[in-house]
């Protein structure tokens, strides 16, 4: 498999205790890196929850909105739905909306 690059710039100080603690760890950064990538794709999310204060939302209705989704979807068991069973969900509630009319 064809190799790229990829160029990440990082604060100094932060990336000498991430050079540190890979090498804790036996690896390189190239292999924490690509351990990450992989993740990513393999899982198709990120490997990790990513959130904001409430502060930096309220700016943002649509984000507010996005994000309360999110968490009833975590209330319901709902948040590791492929994109076949959403785009299902939502063919079936377009059916029904369909229905009403």
């Amino acid at each position: 498999m064809a190799q790229s690059a990829v160029t990440v710039r990082l604060d100094a100080e932060m990336k000498a205790q991430f050079d540190k603690l890979c090498a804790e760890f036996g690896m390189s950064v190239n292999t924490a890196f690509n351990i990450f990538v992989n993740a990513v794709v393999r899982r198709r999310k990120i490997p990790f929850e990513i959130t904001a204060t409430k502060d930096s939302l309220s700016s943002n209705k649509g984000l507010e909105a996005f994000y309360a989704l999110r968490e009833e979807a975590r209330k319901n068991g709902l948040q590791d739905m492929t994109l076949d069973e959403i785009n299902k969900e939502i063919r079936l509630a377009r059916e029904e909306r369909e229905a009403m009319e």
